[in-house]
């Protein structure tokens, strides 16, 4: 008797992670321009598409169970409960809130299984390519008044959708609902583009010249320090695994050098230089209230955990409940806040789930981001350059990004994923260096 083949193959899991990572860039867009009147229930559209590439995973033998999976889903799973019994005592919020660790998460590691380097390299082209139209709608959008098309916000409100700049000028929203989308996305864009100057035989030179100025002119365009700090420190990671090769030191000196010419050269141009200028009003006023650079490296990044361990603010036990903290939840709990919450992710995660539960969460994130520094340095002793590129991006979003916010959420589970596929040539390494047993 023939056994029933599956009805979805390992080519459908493909096409539901590239569905993925189009919604996840473009999912803004249909909130505020083409399905304005669908602004809230499109916040959560990516989640039925991971929960449908997860069930055809497990369903294909490929969601293999690791410490980290089982571990985020059992405290997921305990989430719900404690939320309900103890905390804020609303199951769709609690739910809501679980979905992070028991949908997101998990996508991570099927992402890694399903996708090898060769598929991260063809993502990554397509990425260098949205890089110049999204760049140009970014320019649009900075010089354009809120009340423009372009510059709509959330369910088409006309108000707009700029977060605050300087010098009367708005942060643009890109292709998504707030402007932190494009540092994560242009984050990610840095990571390829310096990627493949350092491998030019493979990528289209025109495209790749052209990505690189769109990133170079959205830096002051997108009035966003964050934006900076992402991009240099993936530059650091390239200078670090460039010294490992006198090839790729060479060609990182001729980048640096083509770069260089791009911004002499856009500097001539007024629409480049205001953008300039308005970047430096802005890191220069919040230079002076944070603190410059120890403002977004320690306060911002290294600060969290500290203040995180502030239990005197007297959160409870089981916390407050899975979800409450994010828009959706307090919409959900009619505007229901919870006070004396530490403030950043981890803080964000304590409060919620509570100390015990809350600090496993927080391990988990930071054991689990060191095992891939440690892949990610392993290949890059083996002249791979690729995965320790991504680490450079993985580790600004992983350990601490802002997991209650749908697109840093989905951009923390694709960067992580396709992190852990990078570690795998096709046809040569059937498993991630990432134990999955």
């Amino acid at each position: 008797m023939n056994e029933s083949k599956p009805i979805f193959s390992n080519a459908d899991l493909k096409k539901g992670i590239w569905i993925y990572f189009i919604l996840l860039i473009f999912e803004g867009a249909l909130r505020k321009w083409f399905l304005p009147g669908l602004a809230t229930p499109l916040l959560v559209i990516r989640d039925p598409l991971a929960l449908w590439i997860l069930v055809i995973a497990n369903g294909r033998g490929l969601l293999l169970s690791n410490i980290y999976l089982s571990s985020a889903f059992t405290i997921g799973a305990v989430g719900i409960f404690t939320a309900v019994i103890f905390g804020h005592g609303s199951l769709p919020v609690a739910i809501f809130g679980a979905r992070i660790l028991m949908l997101h998460l998990p996508l991570i590691f099927v992402i890694g299984t399903v996708f090898d380097q060769e598929d991260v390299l063809e993502m990554g082209k397509v990425t260098l390519f949205i890089s110049i139209p999204i760049g140009v709608l970014i320019a649009l959008q900075f010089y354009s008044p809120q009340s423009a098309w372009v510059n709509r916000g959330l369910g088409g409100d006309v108000e707009g959708s700029g977060f605050s700049g300087a010098m009367g000028y708005m942060r643009p929203a890109g292709t998504f609902s707030f402007s932190t989308g494009n540092t994560y996305l242009y984050s990610l864009i840095s990571v390829f583009v310096f990627y493949y100057w350092l491998n030019m035989k493979n990528i289209n030179k025109i495209v790749l010249i052209a990505a690189t100025a769109m990133m170079l002119l959205v830096i002051p365009l997108s009035i966003s320090r964050s934006l900076l700090f992402s991009i240099l420190v993936t530059f650091v990671f390239v200078l670090a695994g460039s010294l490992r090769s006198s090839e790729n030191l060479v060609r990182m000196v001729l980048a640096a050098i083509g770069i260089v010419l791009i911004v002499v050269i856009a500097n001539q141009f007024p629409f480049f230089q205001t953008g300039v200028e308005v970047f430096s009003a802005r890191f220069n006023g919040a230079n002076e209230s944070e603190g410059g650079l120890e403002g977004v490296l320690v306060d911002r990044y290294l600060g969290g955990l500290v203040n995180a361990l502030n239990f005197k603010s007297g959160i409870p036990f089981f916390g407050y409940g899975q979800g409450s903290i994010s828009n959706v939840g307090s919409m959900l709990l009619s505007g229901r806040t919870f006070g004396g919450m530490a403030e950043g992710e981890w803080g964000r995660t304590i409060a919620e789930l509570g100390p015990i539960l809350g600090l496993l969460l927080v391990f988990l994130r930071i054991s689990f981001s060191i095992k891939v520094a440690l892949a990610g340095f392993s290949r890059l002793k083996r002249g791979d350059l690729l995965p320790w590129l991504l680490l450079s991006s993985c580790l600004l979003i992983f350990p601490q990004g802002n997991w209650a916010q749908p697109t840093s959420l989905g951009f923390s589970t694709l960067v992580t994923g396709l992190l852990i596929a990078s570690l795998r040539e096709r046809a040569k390494e059937p498993e991630p260096e990432i134990e999955t047993n």
